[in-house]
């Protein structure tokens, strides 16, 4: 039997989490945002050395922090550059049960004008999570037009307007 390159079940693009606390975040995840463990290996010294959800078609995988070598969590960093997106059934009731976890809240959801219903929260362990569920499909020019109107509000309201 030939090895598949990529592994059946794995999408080419999996995001890989340094979490202080994975067994917590693992919790939260699965709360949150409706994860399914895949699966779950403790290093001996009782961290997870390495676990994977699966979120709908998409797995994460993640583990605790491991500052020897050089895998260090947003906390330890100062923060994170990266926003995960996420779509959901419910994006209120995401959020909602996302701050009720300890998420602090960075966007309040919102109707976007591109068709999407979002809202961006930090979970606890420091990654930042764009929740959000479709609304309307918007034909290409409309979303040009409604793009530009929002780009006039952004560019009007930093100007003081």
């Amino acid at each position: 039997m030939t090895v598949q390159p990529i592994p059946e079940g794995y999408p080419r693009v999996t995001p890989y989490l340094c979490v202080d606390g994975a067994a917590a975040a693992i919790d939260f995840y699965v709360d949150v945002l409706g994860a399914e463990e895949r699966m779950r290996m403790p290093a001996p010294d009782g961290k997870i050395g390495h676990a994977e959800l699966a979120i709908g078609n998409s797995v994460i995988m993640l583990a605790d922090e491991f500052p020897g070598i050089g895998f260090r969590s947003p906390r330890s960093i100062g923060g994170t550059p990266i926003t995960l997106h996420v779509y959901v059934s419910d994006v209120d009731a995401v959020f909602a049960r996302a701050l009720a976890r300890g998420a602090k809240e960075l966007s309040a959801v919102k109707n976007e004008f591109y068709g999407d219903r979002t809202g961006q929260f930090e979970d606890p362990f420091g990654h930042r999570w764009n929740v959000a569920s479709h609304i309307e499909d918007v034909p290409a020019e409309e979303m040009g037009k409604r793009a530009e109107e929002a780009l006039e509000s952004l560019n009007s309201g930093s100007n003081g307007a």
